[in-house]
């Protein structure tokens, strides 16, 4: 195999420089985390035929054609601050290798591309994209593309495969010309779009928005006990083609808004829950310069779902409808500040907000890849796998229309859905279109079709397991056994229900570990809280038994404490540099550093993350990642896990601070 060779990095060669837009900074702080916990793969990768006659020679000049015509191919990115530099074309070498293989299959191609992906891209000094040629024979079959998230997108990557093929297929003809500099829109056109007083309202927006939204709805619902698998499928239908028109154009909405708003309706009819969170990506394509641009505009946005039990389907993709504009409009401004201060509310609250359904919509053609089967022209094919893999919190649907068929691909964990239901979900949604197209009125029905499995109980934000909250109780230290029951019936004034905690425990452990307990565990146990993710309380005087409330009043204020060892002040020297000039409301002034709160609480957003993991190396500390920075520990929680850099510190593209 060749490898193209790492060219260094060299200011003298950039043209121009600007901060990341809205999107990007998500991704710019993603990268960060290490790889295993990333929500977003990075890099991204794809693949693409090589047409004949062309020829390696045509390959590399079509990707130097596209370097030339797309500044994000030769972005790079600064390591400490959101900003990104633009290099001249001829910058670096094109980063392209090839390699020779017995035959370009689907196999092949499936893992060529899953080893390209799992190569380092380095987008703070390098081109921050790579590409593979596969030869048969000396001749060049396909070609694989992997990109890094911070500069390009999903869709983008599907532009620049489509834009690839296409110069291939003119080789030994004039090529394409390329597209005029002012018809694509590149990253750094967006720099001013944002408006920073729109950016604090969307901020007050979502967060009143989330402040009482359920989710994991879905997860008393079937499934297996274990939870320790997830199922992965892919549904097919070309009738569902036009029916999903039909129902498009009667209601006048996107074939997209339609199928999420099917989706929406097949949720709330078989759980009863009429009230729940989609994540939804958007595109942000809506001008032709952008429908060209290969640069992140994709953004995933918080779509809270509220349907009246009874109303026809129309209601519900117009509900629908709405919310998902209200979700892209409050969404796309500063991403990373409202995490941040959704983080500092779901602290005070004891609450993880994770969405039920993730939707994603792929709008592209995507005829030149490779089918993974063949499928008949004129029917549908399903097929499933199922592996001992990380489960999934949340149901996964992907919608696509390629070739004149509806495509599904669904991801879901066992103890979401098992893989009977899982293989039934798209089935059923095609069905559902071909209802609806045949005029069905399809009212949402008041109550849910299906009976909750054992064990969850239905509170007034939403279910809980019982079973995983005694199970995570038992598991602290001291605690000798434990039963958790339903309590309160709600019908009295200040009477909601709660759960109710009996333990037997060893002397010394108190409510409060408990409480701390629970917190530590509610991202790492599946279904152990859902939806609102309640949280352990101090018992009421006199009552000698903790309790679990659904939300339930802001945890009690804990007195303010100083950093006291050399690792917290080092932290806490760190948080001074990197958080606003304003000290937040109740910090104490502006050298004050609270260690019994975290890092939202002090004002410091996601986009400020590298220069203080940076801040921290520099004093010769290490052991925080950055998700952890952007959770709700407190800094003398995150200071106790600091410990000396080690004599040699890693330096590479993935894991820069």
């Amino acid at each position: 195999m060749n490898h193209a060779p790492r060219p260094a990095p060299g200011r003298a060669t950039v043209i121009r420089s600007g901060p990341l837009n809205w999107v990007q900074q998500w991704h710019w702080y993603e990268r960060t985390i290490p790889a295993p916990r990333r929500v977003n793969p990075t890099p991204l990768a794809d693949h693409c035929h090589v047409p004949p006659p062309a020829t390696l020679a045509d390959v590399h000049r079509a990707l130097a054609t596209l370097t030339a015509r797309h500044e994000a191919l030769r972005t790079t990115i600064d390591p400490l601050r959101p900003t990104q530099h633009v290099h001249r074309a001829d910058w670096a070498p094109l980063p392209v290798d090839h390699v020779e293989v017995p035959a370009v299959c689907a196999d092949v191609l499936e893992a060529a591309t899953a080893a390209l992906a799992a190569r380092p891209v380095d987008p703070e000094r390098n081109p921050p994209w790579l590409a593979r040629v596969l030869l048969e024979a000396g001749e060049p079959r396909a070609v694989v593309l992997a990109a890094h998230h911070v500069v390009i997108d999903g869709w983008g990557l599907a532009v620049l495969l489509d834009q690839l093929y296409d110069l291939l297929r003119g080789a030994g003809a004039p090529a394409k010309a390329p597209a005029h500099p002012r018809a694509t829109a590149h990253p750094l056109d967006a720099a001013g779009d944002e408006d920073p007083e729109r950016a604090r309202a969307a901020e007050r927006e979502w967060l009143t928005r989330l402040a009482d939204n359920p989710a994991c709805v879905l997860a008393p619902f079937g499934g297996r006990d274990d939870g320790e698998g997830r199922h992965r499928l892919q549904h097919r239908s070309v009738a569902a083609y036009d029916d999903l028109d039909r129902v498009a154009r009667r209601h006048r909405v996107s074939p997209e808004t339609a199928m999420l708003a099917a989706l929406a309706h097949d949720v709330a009819a078989r759980t009863g829950e009429h009230r729940f969170l989609a994540s939804v990506v958007v595109s942000n394509r809506a001008r032709a310069a952008l429908r060209t641009s290969i640069g992140v505009r994709a953004l995933t946005v918080p779509v809270q779902i509220d349907l009246r039990p009874g109303a026809p389907f129309g209601e519900v993709v117009a509900s629908v409808a709405a919310a998902s504009a209200t979700a892209y409009r409050y969404g796309r401004w500063r991403p990373a500040e409202l995490v941040a201060a959704q983080a500092r509310m779901d602290r005070r609250r004891g609450v993880v907000t994770v969405p039920t359904v993730e939707y994603n919509c792929y709008s592209w053609p995507r005829d030149y890849l490779v089918p993974a089967r063949s499928t008949p022209s004129g029917g549908a094919a399903t097929w499933i796998s199922s592996a001992a893999d990380e489960p999934c919190d949340t149901l996964y649907v992907d919608f696509s229309r390629d070739g004149g068929a509806v495509t599904l691909d669904v991801t879901v964990g066992d103890h979401l859905l098992d893989a009977g239901q899982a293989a039934a979900l798209p089935v059923r949604l095609c069905a559902f279109l071909r209802a609806l197209a045949g005029g069905a009125r399809c009212a949402l029905p008041a109550r849910g079709l299906i009976p909750p499995a054992p064990g969850w109980w239905r509170a007034p934000q939403g279910w809980v397991c019982l079973p995983r909250v005694e199970e995570v109780v038992r598991g602290h230290p001291g605690v000798r056994d434990a039963t958790v029951a339903p309590c309160g019936g709600g019908t009295a004034k200040g009477d909601a229900p709660h759960l109710v905690v009996h333990a037997r425990t060893a002397p010394g452990v108190t409510p409060g570990d408990l409480h701390r307990h629970v917190l530590d565990h509610l991202g790492e146990v599946p279904g152990i809280l859902a939806p609102g993710r309640y949280v352990l309380l101090p018992a009421a005087p006199g009552s000698g038994r903790p309790r679990i409330t659904p939300g339930g009043p802001e945890l009690p204020r804990v007195a303010s404490r100083p950093p006291a060892t050399d690792a917290e002040r080092a932290l806490a020297a760190a948080v001074t540099a990197v958080r606003p000039p304003a000290p937040p409301s109740g910090a104490g002034g502006r050298d004050a550093v609270d260690m019994n709160r975290c890092l939202a609480d002090h004002g410091v957003t996601l986009i400020a993350v590298p220069r203080l993991l940076a801040l921290l190396h520099r004093s010769g500390l290490t052991g925080i990642a950055s998700d952890e920075l952007a959770g709700t520990a407190s800094l003398g929680h995150l200071a106790g896990a600091l410990e000396p850099l080690p004599p040699r510190a890693h330096r590479g593209g993935e894991t820069s601070p």
